[in-house]
């Protein structure tokens, strides 16, 4: 069963990694813990290269895997690692295996590096994308018809998925978790794996800088700040008061560490907290819709099928049917 945006995974969901020859060891390894056996996912996980056998990686570390190109045949999600030398050609056999896989209606990610991959057979083309900030403006230059962000962890287009560079799979992995089985479930998760469930910052807080700028610390215990009061009015003013700086300083470098406007946070924010309220308690949509700060049900609604393509209803209905059978 394919996973489109909206959608939530009941029974075994393949999942087929693709390494490549040079492929980063941590962008593998976090393939295999992320999505291994719980109780709260069924993923059905594969490795697979050009053939069955040794794939040399990079960083001192080699890979073993049990299956060929033939696995993107059958894999609801294919997940392309990062790997070393991506402007070269890939093989003709690798570009097709991928298009056919995006043909049929596979979902389609890439850590890292991986984005040129998934540019290469022109899946990108048109499309917002990210990869590691050192290789965006490689990615933007190579590949004009792609709307590259350096700035950002991760972007959701739906069928194609992609990550900014290493760590920052674990975050487009638990979101891919949470898009397919809930709140609860991707929490449980990173709690195994000792991360943060949701990373509200962008990668572009980890781009070199000339000056010291103490104003991060002071943002991100805004957002703590901010996550512990959603049920309250928010404004613009509001948040730069409590950060201690002008509304236009705050508006412009939140931006720049998070790639949301405050405001577009805090609606993020508060979707995410109604889907763990509609998971785990018996509240009514127009209950949920205050607790959050949404005020009324029909906005809860309008911002669900807005950012989720779905309603509270149906992301409740899902997650009742997957815990009824669960027990």
């Amino acid at each position: 069963m394919q996973a489109g945006h909206g959608e939530y995974v009941h029974g075994t969901h393949k999942i087929a990694v693709l390494v490549l020859p040079g492929a980063a060891p941590l962008d593998v390894g976090i393939t295999s813990q992320v999505f291994a056996p719980r109780e709260e996912h069924a993923y059905d996980l594969t490795h697979c290269s050009l053939a069955a056998g040794q794939v040399p990686g990079r960083d001192g570390l080699g890979f073993v895997v049990e299956h060929g190109l033939e696995a993107l045949a059958e894999a609801d999600t294919v997940i392309i690692p990062g790997y070393r030398f991506p402007v070269r050609p890939l093989e003709t056999r690798v570009l097709d295996a991928l298009r056919d896989a995006a043909f049929r209606g596979a979902r389609m990610v890439s850590i890292c590096t991986g984005a040129f991959a998934l540019a290469a057979i022109g899946l990108l083309d048109g499309r917002r994308a990210t990869t590691h900030w050192r290789m965006a403006p490689t990615l933007a230059r190579e590949y004009p018809k792609v709307q590259v962000d350096g700035g950002v962890l991760f972007v959701d287009e739906g069928q194609v998925l992609t990550s900014a560079g290493v760590a920052a799979g674990i975050d487009l992995c638990l979101h891919i978790i949470r898009r397919d089985h809930g709140v609860q479930a991707s929490n449980a998760v990173a709690r195994v794996l000792v991360a943060a469930p949701y990373r509200s910052g962008g990668q572009a807080q980890y781009l070199p800088r000339g000056i010291p700028e103490p104003l991060g610390d002071v943002f991100a215990a805004t957002r703590e700040w901010a996550l512990r009061h959603l049920d309250e009015p928010l404004t613009l003013a509001t948040l730069a008061r409590h950060a201690r700086v002008s509304e236009r300083t705050f508006g412009r470098r939140f931006v720049e560490d998070t790639g949301y406007t405050p405001m577009q946070w805090i609606l993020r924010a508060r979707v995410d907290m109604a889907r763990a309220l509609l998971e785990s308690s018996d509240f009514g949509v127009e209950q949920v819709a205050a607790r959050v700060g949404l005020g009324t049900g029909a906005n809860l609604r309008l911002h669900f099928q807005r950012i989720l393509s779905t309603s509270p209803s149906e992301y409740r209905r899902a997650f009742r049917w997957r815990e009824s059978r669960a027990s």
